[in-house]
């Protein structure tokens, strides 16, 4: 199986991902961070910062055993990667990871902080994931085709569209499975995806060491102390780490660049959202209008031709009995039977022989 993964992934590195390197760093105040004890980690610089450097590395690997339950996935130590994946050859797509790095037994993993919804972000993950598994080809030399875990583990700051999986799940592990008897066809390459959006849990609800972390990872730009569930020297790093004031001035501007980048980000994912909400509402109404007035034109008439056939019956009716009563008048009946078969009062009748 791991030769049949193997070159599937040729497959994918044909595919275009567009990725930005910006390695300049504009002077941003500082001030824009207003006042943010802790770094935000959904930024780039934030992520990186507390999960992509050799002196915060045992945070990482706090997370990934938290993330697996320190059962089916126990880290000790692990190795950075450079996370700038440049390809074979010319022409190869280049991919850029947040975080990459590999274990002891040769696992690797793929950590990226996804700051909001993208077209196509399955596939982009794929994409990702199948650079993990080229890099493990020997070269030079036989090969047997054999590979070790990859996972590609992708911290969401939104929910997946369409009510995908219920609000009360925020945790997703996906391998490859045969879709008739549901069994894992192929355990070794895994996504693992985490819906912040939908972590509610309050300081006093935390249990285990992956709340926590969670906690942290969703709140940690809000906090102004450690809060007291969180006592373990693992998050007592994490805050040290995260705390801005002890940032040199390169730091600050590369983290203010990064904040502003973010919002600016966030800001034009809300107006698309809010333009596409005005413009929906807007052809929803017209749409509504137009309906409307056919379907108010369509009952109108058909009311109308109701009222019309009843009235024209009435008359009808009404007419009938005025000739009948005439008729019964010329043979000479009485009035009073006249009435009684006719329905007439002896008035209209009176009235009916006046006209005569």
């Amino acid at each position: 199986m791991d030769y049949c993964i193997f070159y599937a992934t040729f497959a994918f590195r044909k595919i275009l991902i567009d990725t930005i390197m910006a390695d300049k760093v504009t002077y941003i105040d500082p001030s824009v961070y207003g006042s943010e004890r802790y770094i935000n980690p959904y930024t780039d610089f934030g992520f990186k910062k507390l999960f992509g450097t050799e002196m915060n590395k045992d945070l990482l690997i706090s997370f990934l055993n938290a993330l697996f339950d320190n059962k089916r996935k126990r880290i000790v130590d692990i190795e950075y990667i450079n996370p700038e994946n440049l390809g074979d050859g010319y022409g190869d797509r280049r991919s850029v990871f947040d975080v990459y790095c590999s274990t002891k037994d040769g696992s690797r993993f793929i950590v990226e902080m996804q700051k909001a919804e993208q077209s196509y972000f399955k596939d982009r993950c794929l994409y990702y994931s199948s650079f993990a598994i080229r890099d493990q080809a020997s070269k030079g030399k036989h090969w047997d085709y054999h590979l070790d875990d990859v996972y590609t583990i992708g911290i969401l700051n939104f929910k997946f569209p369409d009510n995908e999986y219920p609000e009360d799940s925020f945790r997703h592990e996906v391998k490859l499975k045969d879709v008739e008897d549901n069994h894992v066809f192929y355990d070794k390459l895994t996504f693992v995806y985490l819906e912040m959006p939908k972590f509610t849990k309050t300081e006093a609800e935390l249990e285990t060491m992956f709340d926590k972390w969670m906690f942290a990872l969703r709140n940690l730009a809000l906090l102004f102390d450690r809060p007291k569930a969180l006592q373990e020297r693992v998050f007592k790093k994490l805050f040290k780490q995260a705390e801005i004031a002890q940032y040199n001035p390169v730091e600050r501007r590369r983290y203010a660049a990064s904040l502003k980048e973010y919002w600016d980000y966030n800001s034009i994912m809300e107006t698309a959202a809010r333009k596409g909400m005005k413009q929906g509402l807007e052809q929803g109404i017209a749409e509504g209008y137009e309906q409307g007035m056919a379907q108010g034109m369509a009952q109108g008439i058909e009311k109308g031709m109701a009222q019309g056939i009843e009235k024209g019956m009435a008359q009808g009716i009404e007419t009938t009995k005025l000739d009948t009563a005439r008729k019964m008048k010329s043979d000479g009946m009485p009035i009073d039977l006249i009435a009684k078969y006719t329905g007439l009062t002896a008035d209209e009748i009176a009235a009916l022989q006046s006209q005569d």
